[in-house]
C-alpha cells in the first residue's frame, strides 16, 4: 500500500456510522463520510461521549459521498470537535445535505433553533461543492486529488478517487443498482490501486426491475381490493422518488379505474422538500426518466400525489386510514421504522389484516424494522416506542429498490476496472455479506489480498 495509510472511524462491524480516514502525508489526512450509527450498532453509544471518538488534528478536510444519515448523521459533532476545515460535497449533495442536517437535528437531538441555526450556519461557511468527474485539488501545498464520479445511489451521490502521489485511492461510499429508475448507473473508473468499497449485499443479488415492478402491483393490488393501506418505511431521499416514479408508471399503464383513483401519500415534510430537488436537478436524471418528462409526464408531480405537511394533518390522515378502509398507498420515514412518523400509522394500522407493510430498503439488526420483517411472517410482535403491537399485516420485502448495488454488481464495478487493485477492504456491511463478496472477488481478482478491517 505505499506510503497511503487508511483508518476506519465506522461502517467496519456492520452498515452504518461510515467514516473513513485517509492519510496522504504521514501527518495529515482527510475524511470520507462522517456517519450515524444507527440500530444495535448505535447500542450502548452516547453522542455526546462518543459521537466523534477519534483524534481529528491531522483531518484538513471532509469529502461527503452522499447525504444519507448513515454517511453524514455526525458531521454535527464533527464539528462541535473543533473540525474548522473544508467540507467537500458534488453539487447536489452540497444543496441537500443542510436538510438532512437539520431534520436529524431537530428528530434526534434539539429543537433549540438558535442552536439548529448555528450549526447550520457553520457548515454552509465550510460546504465546497464541487462538479462530477473533475479532479479537485484542495490544498495548494499537497500532491492529492479528487474527482467525484457518479454512484447512481441518490441524487448527487459519488464514489470518489482520489490520486495520492500519483496512486489510486477509492472510496466507493454506497454504490448503486445498475438499473434503479430515475439515476444513471455508476461507471468503474479506468484504474484504482486501493479500493475501499461497500458490501451491504455482498452476499445476495436483487429480483430485476421487473420482477420488482410486478411484485409492487400485487401488493397495491391487494390494497385496493381488500381497502386496506399499504405502509412503506422509506428514507427520504433516495427510496421515496424511486417509489413515486414506479408507482406513477404503474397507474399511467394501468386501466382500471380502481388504480386512477388510487391515493399517494408522502407523509413527510423533508421527503417533499427532497423530492422538489429531484424535480429541479432532472438533469442528473437518466435517459429514460428525462424521455417520460419531455413526453408530458410528471414522474414525481402526478394527479394522485398528496403531500402532507404538519403534524396535525399527519395524525388526521392515521385516523382516517384507520377507520375508513379507504386503499391507500402511504411512504413515510423512517425507512428502518426507528422514529419518524411511519411509528404512528404502525401503531394503528400494524393489527389490521388489511394492511400491508413493503420493505424496500436494508433493515440493520437491531431496528423495529427487521423485528416486523423477521417476526411478522409469524404472526409475532414488535415492540414500538415501548408498546407491544401485534403484527397481523401483511408482511412483504422487496430487496430491489433498495438503491444499493448487489454482489453481482459490486463483482461488475470490480471487474470492468481496466487496471485492477492490488488492494481492497471490504467495509459497510454485515460479516456474512463481507465474506460472501469477498469470495466472489478472489474469484475475479486472482488475489486474496482483500481485508475485511
Amino acid at each position: 500500500m505505499s506510503d497511503v495509510k487508511i483508518l476506519h472511524h465506522g461502517a467496519v462491524t456492520g452498515v452504518t456510522g461510515s467514516c473513513h480516514e485517509l492519510f496522504f502525508t504521514g501527518s495529515d489526512s482527510v475524511l470520507i463520510d462522517c456517519g450515524m450509527f444507527q440500530g444495535a450498532e448505535a447500542s450502548g453509544r452516547e453522542l455526546g461521549d462518543s459521537g466523534i471518538d477519534f483524534p481529528i488534528d491531522a483531518v484538513r478536510a471532509l469529502f461527503v459521498t452522499h447525504c444519507h444519515i448513515d454517511h453524514v448523521g455526525r458531521i454535527p459533532w464533527l464539528l462541535a470537535a473543533g473540525f474548522d476545515a473544508p467540507i467537500i460535497a458534488t453539487e447536489a449533495t452540497a444543496k441537500l445535505l443542510p436538510l438532512v442536517i437539520e431534520d436529524a437535528l431537530k428528530v434526534g437531538v434539539t429543537r433549540d433553533k438558535q442552536l439548529i441555526h448555528k450549526v447550520l450556519k457553520r457548515l454552509e461557511q465550510l460546504l465546497v461543492a464541487v462538479p462530477y468527474n473533475e479532479w479537485y485539488r484542495p490544498f495548494a501545498d499537497q500532491s492529492l486529488r479528487a474527482k467525484f464520479r457518479v454512484a447512481g445511489h441518490i441524487l448527487g451521490s459519488a464514489y470518489i478517487e482520489f490520486d495520492v502521489g500519483g496512486q489510486r485511492v477509492v472510496f466507493s461510499g454506497d454504490l448503486g443498482a445498475p438499473y434503479a429508475p430515475l439515476l444513471p448507473a455508476p461507471r468503474s473508473p479506468y484504474r484504482t490501486d486501493i479500493l475501499v468499497l461497500e458490501s451491504t449485499y455482498g452476499d445476495r443479488e436483487h429480483v430485476g426491475r421487473h420482477q420488482r415492478k410486478a411484485q409492487l402491483r400485487k401488493v397495491i393490488d391487494r390494497a385496493l381490493q381488500n381497502k386496506g393501506t399499504v405502509l412503506i418505511p422509506a428514507f427520504s431521499i433516495g427510496r421515496t422518488q424511486e417509489l413515486l416514479y414506479e408507482i406513477e408508471h404503474l397507474i399511467h399503464r394501468a386501466k382500471s379505474k380502481r388504480w386512477q383513483e388510487l391515493d399517494v401519500i408522502v407523509d413527510s415534510p423533508l421527503a417533499a422538500e427532497f423530492t422538489q430537488h429531484y424535480r429541479d436537478l432532472s438533469d442528473l436524471w437518466d435517459k429514460e426518466a428525462r424521455r417520460r418528462k419531455n413526453g408530458g409526464r410528471h414522474p414525481l408531480a402526478f394527479e394522485n400525489l398528496i403531500t402532507i405537511d404538519d403534524h396535525a394533518s399527519h395524525m388526521r390522515l392515521v385516523s382516517h386510514l384507520k377507520e375508513s378502509g379507504r386503499p391507500a398507498v402511504v411512504i413515510a420515514a423512517s425507512g428502518m421504522c426507528a422514529g419518524g412518523r411511519i411509528m404512528n400509522y404502525l401503531k394503528a394500522l400494524l393489527s389490521d389484516r388489511r394492511t400491508d407493510v413493503l420493505f424496500v430498503g436494508y433493515q440493520a439488526a437491531g431496528t423495529p424494522g427487521r423485528d416486523i420483517q423477521k417476526y411478522g411472517p409469524r404472526g409475532g410482535y414488535v415492540m414500538l416506542e415501548g408498546e407491544r403491537v401485534d403484527i397481523c399485516a401483511g408482511v412483504h420485502t422487496i430487496s430491489g429498490y433498495s438503491a444499493h448495488a448487489d454482489r453481482r454488481d459490486l463483482v461488475n464495478f470490480v471487474k470492468r476496472m481496466r487496471i485492477k487493485p492490488t488492494h481492497v477492504r471490504l467495509v459497510h456491511g454485515d460479516p456474512e455479506a463481507k465474506r460472501g463478496l469477498r469470495q466472489a472477488l478472489i474469484g475475479e481478482l486472482d488475489h486474496e489480498n482483500i481485508v475485511i478491517p
